[in-house]
C-alpha cells in the first residue's frame, strides 16, 4: 500500500487545525494532520517536531516531511529523538512507564514494550 492511501485517519483529521492537538503540534496548515503524520521509528508526528528534528539532522523535513520513511532517516530521527528527551539516563534507571510517556503521551503498548526489553536482555545475557 503506497504511503499516501494510508490517510488521513482519523486520529490525523483530529490534529488538523484549529484544534488543541493541532496547535500542540505546530499544525498551522489545512492537511498538516496527514502531511506531518509519525514516520520514523520514534513515529516524529506533526510540523513543529518535523522542524526540529530536521534542524538537528540538517535535513529540511517541513518542505519533504516524506524523508523520515527513509530507513537511514527514520534511524536517525529516532537516535535524535531519544537523545533529546533523555531517554536514556530514564533506561538506565529502569523508568519505562516515564519512557513510554514522553514518547507517546501515555502507556499504550507498555506491556509489549517490557516484553521485548525482557527478551533482550536474556539474549544479551
Amino acid at each position: 500500500m503506497a504511503e499516501r492511501d494510508m490517510g488521513p485517519t482519523l486520529a490525523q483529521q483530529g490534529y488538523e487545525p484549529p484544534s488543541e492537538k493541532a496547535t500542540e503540534l505546530g499544525n498551522t496548515q489545512p492537511g498538516d494532520g496527514f502531511r506531518f503524520r509519525g514516520r520514523g521509528l520514534i513515529q516524529v508526528t506533526g510540523r513543529a517536531n518535523y522542524g526540529t528534528c530536521g534542524q538537528a539532522l540538517g535535513v529540511d523535513l517541513e518542505s519533504d516531511p516524506g524523508q523520515l520513511a527513509n530507513p537511514e532517516l527514520a534511524c536517525r530521527s529516532a537516535a535524535w529523538f531519544w537523545k533529546s528527551h533523555g531517554l536514556n539516563e530514564l533506561a538506565d534507571a529502569g523508568q519505562f512507564q516515564d519512557i513510554t510517556r514522553r514518547i507517546n503521551g501515555g502507556l499504550t503498548g507498555e506491556a509489549d514494550r517490557l516484553a521485548f526489553y525482557s527478551r533482550a536482555q536474556e539474549a544479551l545475557a
